[in-house]
Parts: C-alpha cells; structure tokens; sequence
C-alpha cells in the first residue's frame, strides 16, 4: 500500500478512532519508516493534548516468583525446577515502598506469580501497611486471577488498581499459550469482574508470542478498544531458556512501537507503559516507547539480591541496579526522549 494511503488511515484512526479491521491489517504490514514515525507523532500528538509531557513513574516491587500455574512462555512456571525461588518478607516489601517513597514514586506495584503463600490476609496486610505508612499512594496489586470475593476484599483494603493481562482475545491462541486448567473466558471474566469492583484495570498482550497471527493483533486491538482499559501492557515477547517456546523467535521492535501508538490513538486517555521488555530487546527500547505514545515506566524497585530471580523471559534489564541509580538513570533517558517524570499518583483522567 502506498504510504499516502498508510497515512490517510492513521488521520483517520486520530479522527475518529474507528477503522476497517482490513485498514488495521494494511498498517500493521506497513514497513515504510516514514509511515511508522508518522504513525509515532500523531500517538504523541494525543498524549500530549491530554497528559502534557509528563512521564509516570511506577515503583514495582516483585514480591514472590512462586506460581502455581505452568504457562508456557514463562520462566517462573511451576514445572520449572532451575527457577531459583524467592519470597519477599513483608519488612522487605515495606522497606522496599519506605525507598521508593523518598525516591519521588506514588504508585507501587505488587506482583508475583500467582502464590498460594500469600493468603488474601496477607496481601490485606500489606495493602493495608502501604496506605498508613503513605496514604497519598496508590497500591497496584498483579497477582493473577482471583476470585471476586478476594478482588472486593483487596479492593476494600484500600488497593487502587489491579493489572491482569489479558494475554490474548482469542480463545485458540489462548489455549496454545497456557495448560488445559486455565480459562480464557475465566481470564476475561476476570477483567470484567475488577471494572465491576471499581479497580482502575490494567489489560495488555505480548506481541510476537507464538502461534499469533496478525488476526489475532486485530482481535486484540479491538478488545482494547471496547473494554477500553484504564492501563494497557503491552511488551514484545522473549523466551526464556527453561520453557518449551525457548527456542521460538521474539517480538519484533517496530511491531511493538506500532501498537503502542494504534493503542494511543484508540483509547487516547489510557496510561501506557514503555515496558522492561521493550528496554531489553532494544538499548534505547523504552525512549522509543514514549515518542510512539507511551506514557508511564517502571522502575524495579525490588531488592538486587532477587531482582534476576524474577525471570518471565531471558535477558531482563536492570537487574543490577541500585534504585536510587536505576531511576537517575532512567529520569535522564526520559529527558533524552523530550519528556519528564513526575512525582505523582498518576492516576487515569477519569480517577
């Protein structure tokens, strides 16, 4: 398709937010850079009109690497006896959040593999010490699928928002991506369920995980779309050494970046992170990420001693650094990328 074309559908995804799935089909193809830069500008153009150059900034604490579930592409599935098992004491999440505070962070996230240790009592507790130690916080809970009554309880506890990817909107990919005791409808029941409560939700999907198809990008984009989250992940897959996909190829840069800015100009108000995993397939991953849309980063703020034991997929960045170093670090690459951190909850515009 010419690239005068490829940019009359990105006008008019901008205008209008509505296009054909055939449209969608021709500007995921498109290989012309100038199309992409393009495609990057008008996603900044309406990030800007509405969270100005301000960059988010998450303080995520990866509390336990114990799952109990064996998706395929993850490195801390259950079956995988080489994975180096860690728990965080609550002291040590606590100390964790009482570091990121002074730091500049308002928001941290908790997640971990879904761990039958931590009872929905102990996850109260901690929700519960976060907000008395720093009530102008948000708690970020992304600790899997759970029942409504834990989501009500967590919720009721004082936590803000709740990050549960998706992964897929197609039932058949689902399946070739996670063991036969986990649900695709139960995984968007879930989602619905945390609107519902009144959680800001966080959705999102790996791009490039095996056996995706760019129908399946489509069914995805238009699931965003509908649902219309509060925050969407998005990140290129990379496969990890101890899994069956280890030798499958990962997701691709410009993909990546193109969904980033289609997701921008789709749900314009959305909160989107340039991810850990765009940082590690590419040196300047996450400054890309913010000049296609993106608007928030996440800092790992866990304890170095455990930082590399929390492997979802080889290669992970900053796993050595100091918090205080990594965020110097990262608030001068944000800078290089024309935008700037901020110290607060960020919160989604309709909050």
């Amino acid at each position: 398709m010419e690239l005068m074309d490829i940019k009359a559908i990105i006008d008019k995804l901008k205008s209008t937010r509505d296009v054909s799935d055939a449209e969608l089909e021709a500007l995921l193809a498109a290989e012309d850079e100038e199309a992409l830069a393009y495609l990057g500008a008008c996603a900044r153009e309406v990030r800007e009109k509405i969270y100005g150059k301000a960059v988010y900034i998450r303080g995520l604490i990866e509390f336990t690497n114990y799952c109990k579930n064996s998706c395929y592409y993850c490195g801390i599935n259950c079956k995988n006896v080489k994975a180096d098992r860690y728990r965080l004491s609550d002291e040590g999440i606590l100390d964790c959040v009482r570091e990121g505070y002074e730091l500049g962070f308002r928001t941290f996230v908790l997640q971990g593999g879904e761990d039958p240790f931590y009872t929905d009592d102990k996850i109260i507790s901690l929700i519960r010490g976060i907000k008395t130690m720093h009530p102008d916080c948000a708690v970020t809970l992304s600790i899997g699928e759970k029942s409504e009554a834990s989501y009500r309880a967590y919720f009721e506890a004082g936590a803000d928002r709740y990050l549960l990817r998706h992964e897929t909107a197609s039932p058949l990919h689902y399946a070739k991506l996670h063991p036969a005791d986990l649900s695709f409808e139960n995984r968007m029941n879930c989602l619905k369920l945390l609107r519902k409560i009144g959680f800001q939700v966080g959705c999102g999907m790996m791009v490039g995980s095996p056996f995706q198809t760019t129908q399946n990008l489509i069914a995805d984009l238009r699931f965003i779309s509908e649902f219309k989250p509060d925050m969407c992940g998005i990140g290129p897959f990379i496969p990890h050494k101890d899994t069956i996909f280890k030798n499958e190829p990962q997701g691709s840069l410009d993909l990546t970046l193109k969904l980033l800015s289609i997701i921008r100009l789709l749900v314009p108000d959305v909160l989107l992170p340039a991810t850990t995993a765009l940082g590690t397939i590419d040196p300047e991953g996450r400054e890309k990420g913010l000049r296609h849309g993106a608007n928030v980063v996440m800092p790992n703020l866990s304890p170095v001693s455990v930082r590399d034991k929390y492997a979802l997929y080889d290669g992970k960045i900053c796993t050595g650094s100091e918090s205080a170093e990594c965020i110097k670090c990262l608030s001068a690459r944000v800078a290089c990328a024309g935008y700037e951190i901020v110290v607060d909850r960020g919160d989604h515009k309709s909050a």
